[in-house]
């Protein structure tokens, strides 16, 4: 999970954090006032939406959040009102609104977070439609909670057949230790022992080892977010 700020002033690391993506979950306030600041032209749910479809981002969940503070509380209008117009809206975004699920929750509360919530009677659901991205047909998904959402992303291709891609996110100079630089794998398989070149330059050199959340693997692959550390390379270089 990479959690990235909704605030507009980090719209630097949403970008970075989101272009890693497989899925975007878009957490939309259903409280008085906040979801229309967030839909509002220059508003930060449209601006994430936007951003989540052009980072290449093609599957979205949409989480209403703090629908215990609505007016009135845990109320199914709200719901339907602002489904209704983020389904318009990332629709002109790119979006399939019918691959989307819409789930009401309140993460203060708990509601639908893990377990089906007993508040909102009127909720049966959320239910997709999507073509399978392996297989290519057309198939359903449903559930109720927001994690059961997450756990039906339609996992994309790992090509680990192809030529190593890695594209960086950043480079640390860490004590002890040396050069590390850090990105997710694309294409490919990362080992230590490898050789790898660094792009535009040709710069080539060793990975002397490579870690993911902080503790050394023995090789990452497509979708892996991972730092590795590279010999006699400073980092000026890279």
């Amino acid at each position: 999970v990479i959690d990235a700020p909704g605030h507009r002033d980090f719209i630097k690391n949403m970008i970075t954090g989101t272009s890693q993506a497989d899925c975007a979950v878009l957490i939309v306030a259903a409280g008085v006032g906040e979801f229309e600041a967030g839909i509002s032209k220059n508003g930060q749910t449209r601006e994430h939406a936007l951003l989540a479809y052009t980072l290449g981002v093609k599957q979205m969940i949409v989480g209403i959040n703090k629908i215990d503070s609505s007016e009135p509380q845990y109320s199914e209008n709200r719901y339907n009102e602002i489904k209704k117009e983020v389904s318009g809206y990332i629709k002109k975004v790119g979006y399939n609104p019918d691959s989307v699920a819409f789930v009401p929750i309140s993460g203060w509360v708990g509601d639908n977070m893990v377990t089906p919530s007993t508040n909102m009677p009127w909720f049966k659901g959320w239910n997709i439609k999507r073509k399978n991205g392996a297989t290519k047909k057309d198939e359903e998904k449903s559930g109720t909670t927001l994690l059961e959402a997450i756990d039906a992303i339609d996992p994309p291709a790992r090509p680990t057949e192809k030529p190593l891609r890695l594209p960086l996110q950043d480079v640390y100079k860490i004590g002890g230790i040396g050069t590390v630089p850090v990105g997710r794998v694309e294409t490919g398989v990362l080992k230590p022992g490898m050789v790898v070149s660094f792009a535009p330059h040709g710069l080539t050199t060793e990975v002397k080892s490579v870690e993911m959340h902080h503790e050394s693997i023995a090789e990452a692959c497509p979708g892996d977010n991972v730092g590795f550390n590279v010999k006699n390379v400073s980092v000026k270089d890279i």
